[in-house]
């Protein structure tokens, strides 16, 4: 048995049964992170650049897209040079600000996404005091809890955990993931196990009272076409990225605790990763194609680079 005095790395086991096609997974795995910053960069910075889209809810889109680099920088490059590698291993510290770059990455997402819905709840419900509920006050105070509240409850849990002796240093993982440290534990892990469930209850919470909101939006927007056009543009983006996420979310969760070791490695390593490959390369799309607006000022771009080049 190994005390945690003792520990300098983790050995992560997610890779053991790609050796053979390490090269073609490493491939893949670069396009999709190379994909995923480059549809990112490209809505954030037309966000930026665009005057007209310096409202509530592209600043909101804009951190959605930046929050999914941060998840995806904290997974990615550790990967990349695990399909290279021969050994598979982490440093104690490496893991453990893994761990917190996903966990925060991953708390910051449901909490945007929640106040997105309450600007698009606002902006269709109740239209005429918009702007007077919206203001640059309420938005700067929306951005600092979506990241800071995210930032609090993981370090949290990352100080749950630090406290643990470990009798282990093997995970069954491609990453650091939280619940897997915890089971290395040679202690009870009661209270890491009570804090986990309230931010679970938490942030599906959040999921119910944009999903509550939705609701509220739709009955809204019944009542003629134009409104319902309006939500359809500018709304259900928005729903799709939620459910995708908390989907994914719920497919990581239930698989980490109470997966099957049965399952295909190919497929674990899949659902693994899943919320930081699908939400990264969905919501630019999404977004970028639905909204007119973007679409319309990532078309002015592409069509000036091409005169230029011409």
């Amino acid at each position: 048995m190994q005390n945690s005095s003792n520990i300098t790395v983790f050995t992560l086991h997610g890779l053991n049964e790609t050796a053979s096609h390490k090269y073609i997974f490493f491939a893949f795995t670069l396009l999709s992170y190379l994909l995923i910053c480059l549809l990112n960069l490209t809505l954030i910075i037309s966000i930026i650049i665009e005057k007209t889209l310096h409202e509530p809810m592209y600043i909101f889109l804009c951190n959605l897209c930046v929050n999914g680099l941060y998840g995806t920088a904290g997974l990615y490059p550790k990967l990349l040079s695990d399909f290279l590698s021969d050994s598979h291993v982490i440093s104690y510290t490496g893991c453990f600000i893994q761990l917190f770059a996903i966990y925060s990455s991953t708390f910051c997402e449901f909490t945007i996404l929640t106040v997105m819905a309450y600007d698009r709840y606002v902006a269709i419900c109740k239209p005429l005091q918009y702007h007077s509920i919206m203001t640059s006050l309420t938005i700067s105070k929306f951005l600092l809890i979506s990241w800071i509240l995210p930032f609090c409850e993981s370090i949290i849990a990352l100080l749950l955990t630090i406290r643990l002796p470990l009798c282990g240093s093997h995970i069954d993982k491609l990453y650091c993931e939280n619940w897997s440290v915890v089971k290395l534990s040679c202690v009870d892990t009661t209270i890491n196990n009570v804090y986990s469930y309230i931010l679970i209850l938490i942030h599906f919470s959040q999921a119910i009272f944009t999903v509550y909101s939705y609701i509220h939006i739709v009955r809204a927007c019944a009542k003629s076409n134009e409104e319902m056009s309006k939500f359809m543009q500018t709304c259900l983006p928005h729903l799709i990225s939620l459910i995708n996420f908390t989907i994914s979310m719920l497919f990581d969760i239930m698989y980490s605790r109470y997966g099957s070791r049965n399952i295909a490695q190919t497929l674990r390593n899949f659902l693994a990763v899943e919320f930081l490959l699908i939400p990264p390369l969905l919501n630019p799309l999404i977004y970028g194609l639905k909204l007119s607006q973007i679409r319309r000022k990532l078309m002015r771009v592409f069509s000036r680079e091409v005169h230029i080049l011409k």
